[in-house]
C-alpha cells in the first residue's frame, strides 16, 4: 500500500450508506426455464462478534430460511463475514451458503457482492492495463442524455454531462474478463486521490471455470464481486437443487482494498493502478488465508496438492508424444470430458502446464475429482481415466498423462485456430456512430458495439463463400454468423484424390452459439431433404451481444461419405444457420473447422511364429 496512515481516511469517500454496499441473490422455483428469477439482498437477521482482539476483527451476519419463508425468501442459511486485520488498508468479505435435508429445491442464477461508489468522487475505473479510463457519469445514461440501443444495458451518450463521451457506447458487458483473469479491479478518485479495489485471490469459489466470463467495474461508479452467473454461458450456469439436496459452498474471502497517495495521481492514475496489480499479488501468495474464523474455509494445512506431466499425442502431426505446453490442467466435480465449463456446484482448481508439460495444483480442497485440460491448439477435451481423490495434507503425483485429440484421418484443410475463441477471424471497422475510443485497440477492437450489423456492409451481395487455398481466414471468415434470418455459409474445397467407399470427417469446434441450429450438407443446397448433420437448436450464452470473443465451447464430428464428393472439380460444405422466430442475438461463434481424409488402411502381417 502506498500511504496506510492515510488509508482509513478513505473510508469516508467510499460509501454514502448501508444501501450502496450488499450481497445479493436471483433466485426462482425448481422447474423455472432460463435465467430470471427474484432478486433479494441478503440481509442479516442475526448479529455476532465471532473475533474481537488487538490483530483482527470478524463479524457475522447471518439469516436463515425456515417453512414460513417459502415462496418468499430463497431457501438458504447464509452467514456473510467481514474481517479487518490489523495494519491492513482494506477488509475482507466472505460468506457461507448452506442449502439443508429437508429444505424445499430451488435454482440460485445469480450471486454476488456489490459496491456502488460516490459518484462525485470515483470518475476513474481500471481492470486490465488495456482497459482502464475516466469513465461517464451514472447521469448520462438518463433519458435526457443516452438513447436506447438494441438491448437495456446499452445507450448511446448523445448529450453527456462531459462533451468528450458524446458519441460513445455505455454498455456494461464491454468491461467483461475471463475469470482466470479476473483478480484486480476497481475505481480511482483524484480528489482526495483514493482507489478501491476488489482483490479476488483464487477463483477456487467461482463457477465454470477458467474460460468463464463474468463482470467487473461499470458505469455507477460499480464494483462487482460475482461468484455464480449465467453471463456468457446461459441456463447451464444456473445451480438447480432438488428438494432435500444438502450443499455447502464458501464464496470468498476478496479483498477491498483501500489505497491512497499524498500526491496528485492527474489524469492516468498509474500510481494507484500498479499499486493495486501489486496489492493483488501480495494476497495472491498468501491465499489460502490463515485468519477466517469459519471452519468452513479450510486452510493451507488442511488441503492438498497434485502434480504431473501432460502430453499430447496426434499421430498424424507426430509419431512421438509431445508436452502440452501452456494447456490448461484442473481439477473439477467428477463428469463427462469438458463438463467442467458448466459446473456450478462445486470446487475448481486450475492451472496452466510449462514448457515441459509439467503442473502442479497446490491448495486443493478434500474431495473427489476429475481431472481435466484442454490444450491450445488441438481440438476436444482431456479427462483422465480414474477419479481423484484429495485428502488433507496429501502430495500426490500422478505421472505422465496423455491427450490424443479427436482425429480420424489427415487434415485435409483447415480453417482457424483451435483455441476455443474466435480472436483470429475478421473483425470489421466499428460503426464511428457508436465507437469507444478507449477500445480501438487491438486487444478490445471486438468489444465495439453494433459489431454484427457491419457484416452487412461487408458481404453486401450474399452469405459468405470462403475457397480453400485462396481464402484468409484472418481476412474472409467473419467472426460470427448472426444474420437475422437463415443463411448459408459456403466452403469449396477441391480434392487430389478420392476415396469412394471412405468416410471423412468434418470437425466444427464452436466458440458460442445462441439459440441457433446448425446444419451440414455436402455438395447438395437442398434444404428440402434433411443435412447430413443437425445441432439441433442449442445455446444461450448470448456471447455475441455482450461483446464476448467466446461462450460455451461445442465441438461436433459430422461424417462425411466419400460417394458424396468429387475428384473432378469443386466440393463444397453449406454450413447452415437458423435462428428463425428467434429475435437478436441469435447466432454462431466458430473456433474451428478440419477436415479429415479417411482412416488409412493398415495392414496385418502374418509374422510367424518361433519354432
Amino acid at each position: 500500500m502506498l500511504d496506510q496512515d492515510l488509508a482509513p481516511k478513505s473510508y469516508l469517500y467510499v460509501f454514502l450508506s448501508h444501501e450502496n454496499r450488499y450481497w445479493d441473490l436471483v433466485w426462482s422455483p425448481p422447474g423455472t426455464p432460463g435465467t430470471t428469477g427474484t432478486f433479494e439482498r441478503i440481509v442479516g437477521t442475526s448479529f455476532e462478534v465471532i473475533v474481537e482482539n488487538e490483530e483482527q476483527v470478524e463479524v457475522s451476519f447471518s439469516r436463515t430460511w425456515n417453512s414460513s419463508l417459502e415462496g418468499k425468501q430463497a431457501p438458504l442459511k447464509i452467514d456473510k463475514r467481514f474481517v479487518l486485520l490489523r495494519g491492513s488498508s482494506g477488509f475482507y468479505s466472505y460468506a457461507i451458503y448452506q442449502h439443508l435435508e429437508g429444505w424445499p429445491g430451488f435454482n440460485l442464477a445469480e450471486t454476488r457482492i456489490v459496491f456502488k461508489l460516490r459518484k462525485d468522487k470515483f470518475h476513474y475505473m481500471a481492470m486490465s492495463d488495456y482497459r482502464k479510463r475516466h469513465m461517464p457519469l451514472p447521469d448520462d445514461r438518463s433519458p435526457n442524455r443516452a438513447k436506447p440501443l438494441a438491448y437495456p444495458e446499452a445507450v448511446l451518450l448523445v448529450n453527456p454531462v462531459e462533451p468528450e463521451f458524446k458519441g460513445e457506447v455505455d454498455d456494461k458487458y464491454q468491461y467483461s474478463c475471463e475469470t482466470e483473469d479476473l483478480k484486480v479491479h476497481g475505481w480511482i478518485s483524484t480528489d482526495p486521490p483514493v482507489g478501491f479495489w476488489q482483490i479476488t485471490p483464487s477463483n477456487e469459489f467461482r463457477t465454470g471455470g477458467p474460460t468463464k466470463q463474468d463482470l467487473t467495474s461499470h458505469v455507477g461508479p460499480t464494483n462487482l464481486a460475482m461468484f455464480v452467473s449465467t453471463h456468457y454461458a446461459g441456463s447451464d450456469l444456473v445451480i438447480k437443487f432438488d428438494d432435500g439436496e444438502k450443499w455447502k459452498k464458501v464464496f470468498g474471502p476478496v479483498f477491498m482494498y483501500i489505497s491512497s497517495t499524498s500526491t496528485s495521481v492527474g489524469e492516468e492514475p498509474l500510481t494507484l493502478w500498479n499499486d493495486a496489480k501489486n496489492q493483488m499479488l501480495e494476497e495472491v501468495g498468501k491465499w489460502p488465508y490463515n485468519f477466517p474464523a469459519s471452519r468452513d474455509f479450510h486452510q493451507a494445512h488442511e488441503r492438498g496438492r497434485i502434480s504431473g506431466r501432460l502430453f499430447v499425442y496426434d499421430r498424424f502431426v507426430t509419431d512421438e508424444r509431445m508436452p502440452a505446453s501452456d494447456a490448461s490442467i484442473g481439477l473439477a466435480l467428477p463428469g463427462d470430458p469438458g463438463s467442467w465449463q458448466r459446473e456450478n456446484k462445486g470446487y475448481q482448481f486450475w492451472t496452466k502446464t510449462n514448457v515441459e508439460g509439467r503442473f502442479s495444483i497446490k491448495n486443493v480442497l478434500p474431495g473427489t475429482y476429475n481431472v481435466y485440460a484442454w490444450v491450445h491448439g488441438f481440438i476436444g477435451d482431456f479427462k483422465y481415466t480414474s477419479n481423484i481423490t484429495i485428502t488433507q495434507g496429501c502430495d500426490m503425483d500422478i505421472g505422465d498423462l496423455v491427450f490424443e485429440p479427436p482425429r480420424d484421418g489427415p487434415t485435409l484443410w483447415e480453417i482457424g485456430t483451435p483455441d476455443r475463441s474466435a480472436a483470429e477471424f475478421y473483425i470489421p471497422d466499428s460503426d464511428k456512430m457508436y465507437t469507444n475510443k478507449f477500445l480501438a485497440n487491438e486487444h478490445n477492437r471486438f468489444r465495439q458495439y453494433g459489431l454484427w450489423e457491419r457484416y452487412a456492409k461487408v458481404y453486401p451481395d450474399g452469405d459468405l463463400v470462403f475457397t480453400i487455398g485462396q481464402s484468409d481466414y484472418k481476412k474472409d471468415w467473419k467472426r460470427y454468423d448472426i444474420m437475422y434470418e437463415k443463411t448459408t455459409w459456403t466452403i469449396k474445397f477441391k480434392l487430389k484424390d478420392l476415396n469412394k467407399n471412405g468416410t471423412y470427417k468434418l470437425r466444427l469446434a464452436l466458440a458460442s452459439v445462441q439459440l441457433s441450429e446448425l446444419e451440414v450438407r455436402a455438395n447438395d443446397l437442398n434444404t428440402d431433404t434433411p443435412p447430413l448433420f443437425s445441432t439441433g437448436t442449442i445455446g444461450g450464452d448470448n456471447a455475441v451481444a455482450r461483446h464476448g470473443i467466446h461462450g460455451l465451447y461445442w465441438l461436433f464430428s459430422v461424417d462425411i461419405p466419400g460417394q458424396l464428393l468429387n475428384l473432378d472439380g469443386e466440393n463444397a460444405i453449406y454450413l447452415t444457420k437458423i435462428n428463425e422466430g428467434i429475435i437478436f442475438p441469435g447466432g454462431i461463434m466458430y473456433d474451428y473447422i478440419r477436415l479429415e481424409g479417411p482412416p488409412p488402411v493398415v495392414l496385418h502381417l502374418n509374422v510367424p511364429s518361433d519354432p
